[in-house]
């Protein structure tokens, strides 16, 4: 099984979370952090909510991707 790199903040790896796309070290899956964006959930109440394992540059980059 191969890890995929999508960017320097996600991965997606077969064996964390089945192959969905997270943010790199840890398994938080990046549909979820979009979905509280598109919710409109303040980008430092998102950051806080998970305990800081992701950043406002980890943020940014999983609205590109």
């Amino acid at each position: 099984m191969e890890t995929k790199t999508s960017y320097r903040y996600i991965v997606a790896d077969p064996a964390i979370c089945h192959g969905e796309p997270t943010f790199r070290g840890t398994r938080i899956l990046v549909a979820d952090v979009l979905e509280q964006v598109e919710s409109g959930m303040a980008w430092e109440a998102i950051i806080e909510e998970w305990r800081y394992e992701i950043d406002r540059d980890a943020i940014a980059k999983s609205l590109s991707a």
